[in-house]
C-alpha cells in the first residue's frame, strides 16, 4: 500500500482528527513519514492545526477530503480512473484462462470428430474403388477437412457487474463463477500476508499503547521474526525505536524498558486494542473456489489432456497426411500449443501444491515461535517480573488533544480575552 494511502484510510478510521503517533500506530509508517504525509495532506486538502495549551499538535481533515484532493490533482482523477479500468482488465485476465480451457477442448473434439470423419470417408471410397474396379468405374471422393470457422461466438459466459477485485478474499466460495475458479486453481487468490508488515507495526503501536508508551524487549518479540541472535541480546528493538520515536531508559540494574512518548498524544481519548498477542501469518490456501468447481477443473484438465492425446494419434495416421488442410490443417499446427496448454493446465497446480506446503511449514514454524515468546509473558519468570514492574515506573496516560485544552486552531483563532484569561490562569497556577 502506497504511503499517501495508508495516510488517507487511518485519518478516515480515527475520525478525521488525528496525531502523528496516532497517524503512525493505525498506518504502521514511521513517525517521519507519517509527519511528512500528513503535513502534504493537511496542505492540498485544506486541512485545520490544532494546539494543546501544552504544545502538542493534531490534525483536522474534512470528512470529504478525498474528494477535495481528487479534484484538486489531475493526476490523481487518472489513477482512480485506472483503478476502474484495471478492474475490468483483470476480471477479464482472470476470466480467460477458463474461457481458453473450453475453447479448446471445443477444439480439440471438433478436431477428433473431423480427424474420425476424414478417416471414415478415405476407408468408405477405398471401399466404393474395390467394388467398381472390376466395372472400370468412377473416381472417389477426396475430403479436404474443410469444416470452415468452428469457433464463433457460443460462449457469453460471464457477468461484468459481478467481479470486484477489493472483494476476491472476503467472497464466499460458491459466488465464485467457475471461470474465475479456473485462474484461482492454476495460480491461487494471492498472498495472504501481502500486508504482513502493516500488521505487524500496527499491532506492535496497539501493543505499546496499551502498556502506556513503555514496554520491555519481551513484549515486542512476539511480533516480530528473528530475536534470537544472542542471549540477552535485544538488538530486535532498534527498528521499532527508529519507527515510532523511541528511547530506552536504564535501571540501576541494567534493566532496558523502552518508551515511546509520541504514542500517547492522541487527538482524542482513543483506548488501544489489540488484537492479538503475537502476530499471526496466515497460511497460504490452495484455492478459495468451491472443491465442486475445482474437481470439475480438475475433471475438464483430464478430459482434455487425454482428448489431445487421442487427438496426436488420429493426426500422426498417414491415412490422414492429405487430409490436413483447411480446419485439420489449423489443429495440426496448433497441436503443439493445445497439448502444451494440457500439460501446463494440470502440472502447475501440482507444483503449487508441493511449494505451498513448504512455504506452510515455514509461516507455522514461525508463528509456533512468536506464541511461544508470548506465552512466556503469560507466565513471566521472576527476572521477567522485575523488568515489566520497571517499565511500568515510566508509564504515561494518553495526552489528549481536543477542544478543552486548545491554545490555537487555524480553523478559528482565540479572541484577546480567552487568550489573556488562559494566560491568568497560567500564571495563577
Amino acid at each position: 500500500m502506497a504511503t499517501r494511502t495508508a495516510v488517507m484510510e487511518a485519518v478516515e478510521k480515527l475520525n478525521y482528527q488525528v496525531t502523528i503517533g496516532d497517524v503512525a500506530a493505525q498506518s504502521g509508517l514511521d513517525l517521519n513519514t507519517a509527519q511528512r504525509e500528513i503535513l502534504a495532506l493537511a496542505s492540498e486538502t485544506g486541512g485545520n492545526l490544532q494546539v494543546a495549551e501544552s504544545g502538542e499538535i493534531a490534525y483536522k481533515f474534512a470528512p470529504n477530503f478525498r474528494q477535495i484532493l481528487v479534484s484538486r490533482s489531475f493526476w490523481l482523477q487518472v489513477k482512480e480512473w485506472l483503478k476502474g479500468v484495471w478492474k475490468w482488465v483483470f476480471y477479464g485476465i482472470r476470466i480467460s484462462f477458463g474461457i481458453l480451457l473450453i475453447v479448446s477442448i471445443i477444439i480439440v473434439v471438433l478436431g477428433i470428430i473431423a480427424a474420425t470423419i476424414a478417416l471414415n470417408s478415405q476407408k468408405n471410397d477405398n471401399d466404393r474403388d474395390d467394388r467398381r474396379s472390376d466395372r472400370g468405374g468412377g473416381g472417389g471422393f477426396i475430403w479436404l477437412g474443410g469444416w470452415g470457422n468452428p469457433f464463433g461466438n457460443p460462449f457469453i459466459m460471464f457477468d461484468p457487474y459481478y467481479y470486484e477485485p477489493e472483494r476476491i478474499r472476503q467472497r464466499d466460495p460458491d459466488e465464485m463463477g467457475f471461470l474465475e475458479s479456473v485462474f484461482s486453481f492454476l495460480f491461487g487468490d494471492g498472498n495472504p500476508n501481502a500486508d504482513l508488515e502493516e500488521r505487524r507495526w500496527r499491532e506492535i503501536a496497539a501493543m505499546i499503547r496499551s502498556n502506556n508508551g513503555v514496554v520491555v524487549a519481551e513484549q515486542i518479540a512476539p511480533y516480530l521474526d528473528e530475536t534470537s541472535r544472542l542471549e540477552g541480546d535485544e538488538y530486535f528493538v532498534i527498528p521499532v525505536l527508529s519507527k515510532f520515536n523511541g528511547f530506552p531508559e536504564v535501571s540501576d540494574a541494567g534493566t532496558l524498558a523502552y518508551k515511546f512518548p509520541d504514542l500517547q498524544k492522541v487527538a482524542s481519548e482513543r483506548k488501544a486494542k489489540v488484537n492479538h498477542s503475537y502476530l499471526q501469518e496466515k497460511l497460504w490456501q490452495f484455492s478459495q473456489a468451491s472443491q465442486g468447481k475445482i474437481a470439475l477443473a480438475i475433471g475438464l484438465g483430464v478430459f482434455y489432456l487425454v482428448a489431445s492425446l487421442y487427438l496426436g494419434s488420429l493426426l500422426g495416421n498417414p491415412r490422414l497426411a492429405t487430409s490436413l488442410v483447411g480446419f485439420l490443417g489449423f489443429i495440426k499446427a496448433a497441436y503443439g500449443f493445445l497439448l502444451g496448454y494440457a500439460v501446463l493446465f494440470l502440472s502447475t497446480p501440482l507444483v503449487r501444491y508441493f511449494v505451498l506446503q513448504y512455504l506452510n511449514g515455514g509461516i507455522s514454524d514461525r508463528n509456533q515461535k512468536r506464541a511461544a515468546r508470548a506465552e512466556q509473558l503469560q507466565n513471566p519468570s521472576s527476572t521477567l517480573r522485575e523488568k515489566l514492574n520497571f517499565a511500568r515506573t515510566f508509564a504515561t496516560k494518553q495526552e489528549v488533544i481536543d477542544q478543552n485544552n486548545l491554545a490555537y486552531t487555524t480553523e478559528q483563532d482565540l479572541t484577546d480575552q480567552e487568550y489573556a484569561k488562559m494566560l491568568k490562569e497560567n500564571k495563577n497556577t
